[in-house]
């Protein structure tokens, strides 16, 4: 099992916000801004890399409750930025699909 397979499975404890059927949303032990939640799909998928076209569905509803994350946190009104990382050079460090939800400064561009 993954770390967030883990985390879903209540077997490692989390802040968790926000959670459906498919997806869990947490806060990020190590935030790189005042607002930074995982939103996870509860299917383990290793990177977006690696997504099917028969996980189409489930990578739309991520988004879709990424953005509800965002309005449950308040950073719909001022803004908030949508990262996935894919494979070593991308910054990828758990091999499970997930967003960063950041947000609650203002976020400079490129990020990195």
């Amino acid at each position: 099992m993954t770390l967030f397979e883990k985390i879903a499975a209540r077997e490692i404890p989390a802040q968790i916000v926000h959670e459906t059927a498919d997806v869990i949303a947490f806060r990020d032990i190590s935030p790189k801004a005042p607002t930074h939640v995982l939103v996870v799909p509860k299917k383990a998928i290793p990177r977006i890399d690696e997504a099917t076209e028969d996980d189409a569905p489930l990578l739309g509803r991520l988004l879709m409750e990424a953005s509800a994350v965002a309005r449950q946190l308040g950073l719909a009104k001022s803004g908030y930025r949508l990262v996935i990382n894919n494979g070593k050079d991308g910054g990828e460090s758990v091999p499970h699909l997930h967003i960063h939800l950041l947000g609650g400064r203002p976020l400079a561009w490129p990020p990195g």
